[in-house]
């Protein structure tokens, strides 16, 4: 029996600097994430990057272009993304879960973050991310990506699926 093939994903990060989210104008501006939290499926209950799978024929930016449009709503051109790396998350325990996921940010967008059937948007400033309502990986990569980072890891789950056992950085 062949072991099973990683699904591919892709996640967009809107990363807004517009705004200083304390109300105080002297205040220098936070930059902003948007995530969502997930209603359905994979995640429900968790604050995740808007995204989903590459479908067949598909590239990975023009899948976080149509997930972006379809969870929340939000239009970005494919040109307007920066590629943000690329993470191997593995789950020894379920290998139906293991996805190989290719990360965008963009900052220029065209509507307003809306809810979907899929999840909630929410923005964050990146000061104050929710990371105790986020996979436990996120940590280690959502705050470098938004200030511009690209990343290339490998993160192998712990035993529970949620839990992480061990983060490769192969840009280390």
């Amino acid at each position: 029996m062949s072991a099973l093939a990683p699904r591919k994903i892709a996640l967009l990060f809107l990363i807004d600097h517009s705004l200083n989210n304390d109300g105080d104008a002297s205040t220098p501006a936070v930059p902003r994430v948007l995530l969502g939290l997930k209603k359905t499926s994979f995640g429900a209950g968790k604050f995740v990057g808007v995204g989903g799978h590459i479908e067949a024929g598909e590239t990975p930016s023009a899948a976080a272009v149509r997930e972006m449009s379809e969870e929340a709503g939000v239009l970005v051109r494919e040109g307007d993304l920066r590629p943000a790396g690329i993470i191997r998350f593995r789950f020894p325990n379920l290998a139906e879960w293991n996805m190989d996921t290719w990360l965008f940010t963009a900052e220029t967008w065209h509507g307003t973050p809306e809810e979907s059937e899929e999840l909630v948007p929410e923005w964050f400033a990146l000061d104050r991310l929710p990371l105790d309502r986020m996979w436990q990986d996120a940590e280690h990569w959502v705050p470098r990506i938004a200030t511009g980072d690209t990343v290339d890891l490998t993160i192998t789950m712990a035993r529970d699926n949620e839990g992480i056992d061990h983060v490769f950085d192969a840009g280390a």
